[in-house]
């Protein structure tokens, strides 16, 4: 018989075959689980990876260095894309396998803009990650990073990075800045905790995605700073900056940006039926799996505000030491922090006719923390760094995190 890592490597071979594999530790009744679960998704998108036509990176990534990480390396997944193997440990992967699944999803590295009114393909209740600085915004559609996944992208002289994972729906700014150095980042087409794994191209180090942190190779340990962004919809995206400018479709690739192949997902994942392997920490039960939350993130202490309450609303809080507010849209669509401070003036906010309103000044304020009406208009909140994503995820990556509950009465 085979050695498992020769087995696997026959997968990156130009006549591979199928072999079947169970994943160490699993039943084949949970590898048939996960089989099941993912087959619509497949039959909408497997052709998309078939044969897979890869985005080079601009130059050699140098082969991360497997003697340093702080998460177990057999709890890393390499997504193979196959119906037969579907998913290999890190630790059975040959380099032949890993090189050939790098950037098999493609991240967008010099990607084009549309104005709001060329983008006329996107509807209303279409989820978008927005990102502004300054006069400037721009949108970056969920239809499209379905299929990308990763933008890297100047945005108002500052190197950002977009990051969006559709199994656990977190999408968030990050900048490329570390230290002294700017990344450059693709995706390994592996996972952990269900998410996923990128890796920049300058050491190779892998990054685990909701948690914005280096978790093997000679980076091992860095964390990426959070930068201000809001997943909502597109309708409340384009009300809050008509100027915007949207991710175009005219990416390079052939993809079906017009379909939406994880719009059951939610539904599985609440039933227990993870794609990939996750830990005990991902299966916290205080909240379901794929309830749609809000981590903020002040020092050390984390929480969780829930973002599936079908009416907005206007939530103040301390967290530490920080005073903050939490803006949520209402029906899972986003929601963002800031800092309750507006011309040195300490502010509480309330829902008023569903608006977002201080009742210090009665100025009336939008998602994005500017005021846009009252004694206040043009002033903006500053923003606190939050990330969208299924409870899973972020609990996985913030297993200290709590989760705010509001207070009768108040």
């Amino acid at each position: 018989m085979l050695e498992p890592r020769i087995m696997i490597d026959a997968l990156a071979g130009p006549n591979r075959e199928g072999i079947p594999m169970i994943e160490p530790g699993h039943s084949t009744a949970s590898h048939l689980l996960r089989s099941r679960l993912f087959r619509a998704w497949l039959t909408t998108c497997a052709f998309i990876y078939a044969g897979v036509a890869h985005t080079q990176p601009m130059a050699p990534v140098p082969a991360v260095d497997l003697s340093r990480h702080s998460v177990p390396l057999d709890a890393i997944y390499f997504d193979t894309f196959r119906r037969d193997i579907r998913a290999v440990p890190l630790t059975l992967a040959s380099q032949g396998l890993i090189a050939h699944l790098r950037d098999a999803i493609p991240p967008l590295h010099h990607p084009k803009y549309e104005s709001r009114t060329a983008a006329d393909w996107l509807t209303n209740d279409d989820i978008v990650i927005g990102y502004a600085a300054g006069d400037q915004a721009w949108a970056y559609p969920t239809r499209i990073l379905n299929f990308h996944e990763i933008v890297n992208d100047t945005l108002a002289d500052e190197p950002v990075l977009i990051a969006y994972c559709p199994l656990c729906a977190s999408g968030f700014a990050l900048s490329r800045r570390l230290d002294d150095r700017v990344l450059t980042f693709g995706n390994t087409s592996a996972l952990y905790q269900s998410d996923m794994v990128m890796l920049d191209y300058e050491t190779g180090s892998y990054w685990w995605h909701v948690a914005g942190q280096a978790i093997v190779g000679t980076l091992t340990g860095a964390r990426l700073t959070t930068l201000p962004a809001i997943t909502t919809t597109w309708e409340q995206w384009q009300t809050i900056y008509p100027h915007t400018k949207v991710l175009s479709r005219d990416t390079g690739h052939r993809r079906p940006y017009e379909n939406r192949p994880f719009a059951r997902y939610a539904d599985m994942l609440n039933r227990g039926r993870f794609a990939f392997p996750v830990s005990g920490a991902a299966r916290d039960g205080r909240l379901s799996p794929a309830t749609t939350v809000l981590g903020v993130k002040v020092g050390d202490a984390v929480r969780a505000y829930r973002l599936d309450d079908t009416a907005p609303n206007a939530i103040m809080d301390s967290l530490g030491d920080q005073r903050l507010v939490v803006f949520t849209a209402g029906g899972g669509t986003g929601g963002a922090a800031y800092k309750p401070v507006a011309r040195s003036q300490k502010l509480t906010f309330v829902l008023r006719d569903g608006k977002y309103t201080d009742q210090e000044t009665g100025s009336v304020w939008n998602l994005a923390g500017t005021a846009i009406d009252g004694s206040l208009k043009g002033t903006n909140l500053i923003p606190l760094p939050a990330k969208t994503s299924f409870w899973f995820a972020l609990v996985a990556a913030e297993p200290d995190i709590t989760i705010y509950e509001a207070v009768p009465g108040q």
